[in-house]
């Protein structure tokens, strides 16, 4: 399997995503300025400025995550964080960084599973499909599925949940299976503070959508 670190990957997220929900149990104002930051970098930054406030805010996110240890929540930020970065960086260099984002989604799920609705597994699953496979890496589209099915079972009418259901079945080329999935992340509700992270995440959703319903009028 060749790399596909070209592909931003969890907008990450993972992808990995705009996962986080609305609060951060541990200390709020830290993490809504990350969570916020997050959003006005995917969204609003120019491209070529993205790796460098990627790269800041990672510091800040692990900041965050040494003050609590033990909060799932500031693991899965970190770990979001992360995975941006290196879909901004891309290539083999960034095989670093999702590791270490696996790690944080690894031990968020053995603090709490459902934390933050489940997105540790829709951020690992986002992970598994867009990583590359042995033994480059860890990428495994079967461990993919479970681990997005597990963080739908958890979030069903999430917006994130079914965007990266999604594009997993996207890239499965499953454009039946995506259409339906795509639909329901645009049917999602919206989420109060994320403002900047729902507009965003629903025009890839709508660009995605368009290119699946080309494949399946042919």
């Amino acid at each position: 399997m060749q790399p596909r670190f070209g592909r931003p990957l969890i907008g990450l997220l993972l992808a990995v995503a705009a996962l986080a929900g609305p609060a951060f149990a541990a200390d709020p104002a830290t993490v809504v300025q990350v969570r916020d930051r997050w959003a006005q970098i995917n969204y609003q930054t120019p491209k070529p400025q993205r790796e460098a406030a990627f790269e800041a805010l990672s510091q800040q996110a692990g900041q965050v995550r040494e003050a609590h240890p033990r909060d799932a929540d500031a693991l899965i930020w970190e770990g979001i964080v992360l995975s941006s970065l290196a879909g901004e960086k891309g290539g083999m260099g960034a095989l670093g960084l999702v590791k270490r984002a696996k790690a944080d989604f690894e031990a968020a799920l053995r603090l709490d599973p459902n934390a933050l609705d489940g997105a540790a597994y829709t951020s690992l699953g986002a992970l598994y499909y867009q990583v590359p496979g042995w033994p480059l890496g860890f990428g495994n589209d079967d461990t993919a599925r479970t681990m997005l099915r597990r963080g739908l079972a958890i979030d069903p009418d999430g917006i994130d949940a079914n965007y990266f259901y999604g594009d997993f079945l996207r890239d499965q080329k499953d454009w039946a299976g995506a259409r339906t999935a795509f639909q329901k992340a645009l049917a999602a509700p919206a989420r109060p503070g994320r403002e900047v992270a729902d507009a965003g995440r629903r025009q890839e959703a709508e660009t995605h959508l368009k290119e699946v319903a080309a494949h399946l009028a042919h």
